[in-house]
């Protein structure tokens, strides 16, 4: 299978802290999926940690690469430039990943968010969200049992698999 391409300095086990979650489902497919992932603005209708999604010159609401845009998850401002943009094509994964930093100084957090969908045999959809993290905070949440970023990307995926299929 494919994996997430990641950046310097966010490789999983160099950074501070690291959430991994994945779905395979049956009968939904990437196309299906992929314009309410890559839709910023629907974000809100099916994940409740994601709120007031601002795109900075107003070229929202589908995310492109290099766009900066701003997001409050988990109840924190998040300032975001997608660094990683590829829709469907053929048999390749869909990409798409963003650097996104909240806080200053010891109170920032700096994370690399990246997203893998493929069509897998079988009429299966794959969905892979992996989100690195460094500094502070990020140390302090790899010590928080359970870890939120599990539990809360976990609900990103379990709440867009829901979405593609009331969109039937």
């Amino acid at each position: 299978m494919n994996h997430i391409h990641w950046p310097d300095g966010y490789l999983p086990g160099f950074a501070d802290n690291f959430a991994s979650n994945e779905v395979i489902v049956a009968d939904l497919s990437l196309a299906e999926v992929w314009p309410l992932l890559e839709t910023a603005t629907e974000w809100p209708t099916y994940y409740d940690n994601a709120a007031d999604i601002v795109f900075h010159d107003n070229d929202g609401p589908r995310l492109r690469l290099n766009q900066r845009f701003a997001f409050k998850t988990f109840g924190f401002p998040v300032e975001a430039e997608v660094v990683e943009h590829v829709g469907p094509n053929g048999d390749a994964p869909a990409r798409l990943a963003w650097h996104g930093w909240a806080g200053e100084d010891a109170s920032r957090m700096d994370v690399h968010h990246a997203w893998l969908l493929e069509d897998l045999p079988g009429g299966r959809v794959r969905v892979l969200t992996q989100e690195t993290q460094n500094g502070q905070p990020a140390r302090e949440l790899a010590q928080t049992h359970p870890n939120p970023m599990i539990n809360g990307h976990q609900d990103w995926l379990d709440g867009l698999i829901r979405a593609a299929r009331a969109r039937r």
